[in-house]
């Protein structure tokens, strides 16, 4: 079994996978979204083909903490999720994965421009390794 990291966001879904030791996340790979109905559809796709038990989905929460429209649409789509797969999903707190990203991208010396199509990769890649670090240590 693996769990699923996804950085959601209105055009694209950055992609992640842990290891089956639930100790490392990486970067799965970057969905252009185009319907529900094919959103839920790929996700099947991957869950069967990686053997996922579970996703993470990171919440978008107001720098104070609180749920603002962005959060509220990405909880209408972890539910979306949660009723048609069948998995459990669990949201994750991302106020400062995307921030994390381009600090991970700046110490590798990668300009802006070639760093765009990994961003979000990236982003949900730390959502998934903060998740996995906090499981860990329980």
């Amino acid at each position: 079994m693996r769990i699923l990291g996804l950085d959601v966001g209105d055009k694209k879904i950055g992609v992640s996978l842990s290891d089956p030791t639930f100790l490392i996340a990486q970067g799965l790979k970057l969905y252009r979204r185009s319907s529900l109905e094919e959103d839920l559809r790929e996700f099947k796709r991957i869950i069967e083909e990686h053997e996922v038990g579970e996703i993470v989905v990171g919440l978008p929460r107001n720098l104070n903490g609180t749920i603002g429209t962005r959060a509220q649409t990405v909880m209408g789509f972890a539910d979306r999720i949660r009723e048609s797969l069948a998995i459990p999903v669990t949201l994750w707190d991302e106020r400062f994965s995307t921030n994390e990203a381009h600090r991970v991208f700046d110490m590798a010396d990668v300009c802006h421009k070639k760093r765009k199509p990994y961003l979000d990769i990236m982003a949900s890649q730390i959502i998934l390794q903060g998740y996995l670090d906090a499981r860990n240590a329980r």
